[in-house]
């Protein structure tokens, strides 16, 4: 298996919202897709955004649940600034601010953020961490 992740799929529970915060809110960009589905062009993968009860049914599992899911959406911005920049840049769209961003023990500089259907992003700054033009088609 060549590791990859093409695509991440949320289950959101209403899809013109979720489509205004991600696409107007945070400014990605939106690809063509069905009307039940959308689809955003991010560095070498995709976000997908389908209705929470259609993903669950898809997989055959509950749709219910909140908290913590097991996992968070990361993304790894060059600077401290940008964290900043892009958590109240989130929080502007209707995201909920979970953590403020600031120094963590790791060396870095991160913040956290809910989407308006409570999925966790990161925003974080990593020097150690390589992040532009050479992560494309990786």
């Amino acid at each position: 298996m060549k590791p990859r992740i093409s695509m991440i799929t949320l289950g959101v529970r209403d899809l013109d919202s979720a489509v205004d915060f991600y696409e107007k809110g945070l400014g990605l960009p939106r690809m063509e897709s069905p009307p039940e589905v959308a689809f955003f062009t991010l560095n070498g993968t995709w976000l997908g955004l389908y209705g929470r009860e259609a993903l669950a049914e898809d997989a055959e599992v509950p749709a219910e649940g909140e908290g913590f899911e097991g996992f968070t959406l990361s993304h790894n911005v060059e600077s401290e600034n940008e964290v900043d920049e892009l958590v109240a840049q989130a929080v502007a769209a209707g995201g909920k601010l979970v953590k403020k961003p600031g120094k963590v023990f790791w060396g870095g500089y991160n913040g956290y953020f809910k989407d308006i259907d409570g999925h966790l992003w990161e925003v974080a700054h990593n020097p150690m961490f390589w992040v532009g033009p050479r992560d494309e088609g990786a």
